[in-house]
């Protein structure tokens, strides 16, 4: 049977973004258990070279919202990025659920060989419409998801494996 590029997109990036406030509870729960302010997070970063927290949890959520509305060839929502409070980042990601919980299969499904174009800093990038959700936007959600985990990981918070996959079901 094979799997339709709408439950490859939508239903992984809303569970996905579903633990990523899993993981915001998980970070301000041990802010105040270990009574430290929890912006020292947002600002947290794995390398100097590295984006901070902030800024991985919105390229995440950039990825989540950017691929199902491309595939379904409709216009991505762009969202200021001035998020500076976990509550801000977890309506950030709400939107973005908000947003791709509102595409149907009917729109997204078919699309494996749509022309998706996209400029990623100075390069224009071309891919169908598959490629471009195995090969592009799912590694990408995933990098920076997982470095958004990875930072609350290395700042203390007690997360694990089970917090990255399962977190939220809903």
């Amino acid at each position: 049977m094979a799997i339709s590029m709408y439950q490859a997109s939508v239903p992984v990036f809303n569970k996905m973004l579903g633990n990523l406030g899993h993981l915001f509870d998980k970070a301000l729960a041990d802010a105040a258990a270990r009574k430290y302010d929890p912006a020292v997070l947002l600002q947290a970063r794995l390398a100097p070279d590295m984006f901070a927290f902030t800024r991985q949890v919105q390229i995440a959520c950039d990825h989540a919202k950017g691929a199902p509305a491309r595939l379904a060839g409709v216009e991505v929502p762009k969202f200021e990025d001035n998020e500076a409070s976990f509550e801000q980042l977890q309506a950030r990601v709400q939107k973005t659920r908000d947003f791709i919980s509102g595409l149907t299969p009917a729109q997204i499904d078919g699309s494996e060989e749509r022309a998706i174009n996209i400029k990623a800093g100075p390069r224009e990038l071309s891919f169908t419409g598959q490629n471009y959700l195995l090969m592009y936007a799912l590694p990408n959600f995933y990098f920076h998801y997982t470095t958004a985990y990875a930072i609350l990981r290395h700042n203390g918070v007690p997360v694990g494996k089970t917090d990255y996959v399962a977190g939220r079901i809903a």
